[in-house]
């Protein structure tokens, strides 16, 4: 059923989604900025899977680069839009749905403000039900739908049309191209139609941030734990409770790479390593969870999530992990966003504590030949 997305949901939605983010996708307060500007003066219509029909022509619109960068690199509604633009006149029909590639920071907030600038209803899914670095890391890459062509733009008034062989090589020309323009470019593409976008989407995301984000509000306001209520929520359990001690971090090649770690009671700790998401979680040199599985820091008191590039020495955070979508412990989705695509010699540590082996599980806990590192 179709609801109304207004200025007073953002909060929320940012708030949420900057959690189901894994610490990726951008700074939540920049998306919500330019969401709240493009709903000063219209709403925008959100839709469900099945309201979208078989014939609709569906466009990712997405922030591409290092969250480091958009601190500093702000976008404009003319840079969110104008990809949309171009790939409109590229596919020769118009444009009839947007819809978020990740439920992450400012990924789940920009589509918002691109579908308030155009009129066009907004589709209550995501392309990951998290956040994840690579371009061509989405369910649909998994369901043939092809990243291109992808349009993009920057703050410069650049702009250009990719076509490729297939997604993984316009993620590698679109890095390039976003690296000189300044690590951090608007883009649109992933053209589906309603029928794969039913088939290859995850329902219901931008409702669940909302809900994420105001359980946190709600406990918060009455003095309840607002961590314990954003992981009942999805179904995780929390890590550690601690203060960060360390911070290594640098923007390369279009990424926030960099680990952290985070001391506890006793002698606990957690290390985090992240490429703009957290990736893995290690304790005392023991792997507790993987890629695809989400990874998650939030305030230790306020509960609200931190960011990749806001983690700080001295921070007292609390870490928690929480299953992911369930196709993304396939075999092809393993070889495409498990630990070994990242360059970690481990098999996939699910949430849950098995292992998980390219469709199989063990409990044994051995780890044997798994992806090759990158």
């Amino acid at each position: 059923m179709s609801w109304t997305i207004t200025a007073e949901h953002i909060d929320g939605l940012a708030r949420g989604a900057a959690v189901l983010g894994t610490g990726g996708g951008g700074d939540p307060y920049i998306g919500a900025l330019l969401a709240r500007q493009a709903l000063a003066d219209t709403d925008v219509t959100v839709v469900g899977l099945d309201e979208v029909p078989d014939d609709a022509l569906v466009l990712f619109v997405a922030m591409m680069g290092a969250p480091t960068v958009m601190v500093e690199k702000l976008p404009s509604l003319d840079e969110v839009v104008e990809p949309v633009r171009a790939l409109g006149v590229h596919l020769g029909r118009p444009v009839t749905h947007i819809a978020c590639a990740e439920v992450g920071g400012v990924n789940s907030t920009i589509p918002i403000a691109a579908a308030a600038a155009l009129g066009l209803p907004l589709i209550d899914a995501d392309g990951m039900g998290r956040a994840f670095p690579e371009l061509q890391m989405v369910l649909p890459t998994l369901h043939g739908v092809t990243a291109s062509p992808l349009a993009f733009s920057d703050e410069k008034g650049n702009t250009g049309v990719l076509q490729t062989v297939d997604n993984s090589w316009t993620e590698r020309i679109a890095r390039v191209a976003c690296v000189e323009m300044g690590c951090s470019v608007m883009i649109s593409g992933f053209s589906m139609s309603g029928v794969q976008a039913r088939e290859s989407l995850v329902a219901d995301s931008l409702s669940r941030c909302i809900e994420i984000g105001e359980a946190i509000a709600r406990a918060r306001d009455s003095k309840t734990d607002p961590v314990a209520a954003a992981v009942a929520l999805l179904h995780g359990r929390e890590l550690i409770d601690g203060k960060v001690v360390d911070v290594q971090r640098a923007t390369t090649t279009g990424f926030a790479r960099g680990r952290a770690r985070i001391d506890g009671a006793g002698d606990t700790s957690i290390t985090l390593q992240f490429q703009n998401e957290h990736l893995v979680a290690e304790q005392d040199g023991q792997v507790l969870v993987t890629t695809p599985d989400l990874i998650m820091v939030l305030d230790g008191e306020s509960g609200e999530p931190v960011t990749t590039e806001a983690l700080r020495y001295g921070q007292r955070v609390r870490v928690a992990a929480a299953p992911a979508d369930e196709r993304w412990h396939s075999a092809a989705a393993l070889a495409m966003v498990g630990p070994g695509y990242f360059g970690y010699d481990m098999r996939a540590h699910r949430f849950d504590g098995t292992i998980s082996t390219g469709g199989t599980e063990t409990e044994s806990g051995v780890l044997s030949e798994g992806n090759e590192p990158r």
